[in-house]
């Protein structure tokens, strides 16, 4: 038997108000997420001498394996280093960031990282552009 919601119309616990289901809503928020991503890296690439990337192509393949790479050895190497992490009040965070880019320009074609301190130094434009790309959603959620 079918819910009516207060005005008698079919309503379904998996779909929010809008109609899409919770689902859809979580791969639409991936794919944006996804691109602005790819478009941080563009910037950071415009920004920081040493960091290339060749396109779009190149840096929607980039921003999704960053995010594996992240994902896992990240996670692996954040654990084994959290007492640095502390010591240093998260500013480690920065060098493993280095890492996992240095690292995922290995496996990416047409993005190239030439040295730790391009590493590093994209690392931390990257991380200023998605704060606030963060800041910047939050808001227009809250709106």
């Amino acid at each position: 038997m079918p819910r009516l919601d207060a005005q008698g119309a079919n309503s379904c616990p998996w779909r929010g108000s809008t109609g899409i289901s919770k689902t859809e809503g979580f791969v639409t928020r991936l794919l944006v997420h996804w691109f602005l991503s790819a478009v941080a890296l563009l910037i950071v690439a415009r920004i920081v001498p040493g960091f290339h990337i060749r396109g779009l192509a190149s840096a929607l393949l980039a921003a999704a394996v960053i995010g594996l790479v992240n994902w896992t050895l990240g996670l692996i190497l954040k654990i084994i280093s959290l007492p640095f992490i502390i010591l240093t009040f998260g500013l480690f965070l920065l060098v493993v960031n280095a890492l996992m880019l240095e690292f995922s320009s290995a496996f990416v074609p047409g993005f190239t990282v030439s040295g730790f301190a391009a590493a590093f130094w994209g690392s931390v434009v990257l991380s200023l552009i998605h704060l606030v790309m963060r800041a910047v959603s939050r808001n227009s959620r809250n709106e």
